[in-house]
């Protein structure tokens, strides 16, 4: 997308997109141990927007 960014600017972004999947990972995990329904949905929603915000990222590396 942006062909401008420094290296400083992605290492950022590459330690964001990091992030983004660890925590998706993270609530995925946690989505999967909780029996409460309503909590479970809850941390399955945040997952997928976690993964969608790293997919965001990924697209200013290209």
């Amino acid at each position: 997308m942006n062909n401008d960014l420094t290296e400083l600017e992605v290492e950022h972004l590459r330690s964001l997109i990091g992030g983004h999947g660890n925590v998706s990972k993270k609530l995925e995990d946690y989505a999967q141990r909780c029996s409460d329904p309503e909590l479970r949905t809850i941390f399955e929603r945040d997952a997928q927007a976690a993964k969608q915000a790293q997919q965001e990222l990924l697209s200013y590396l290209n």
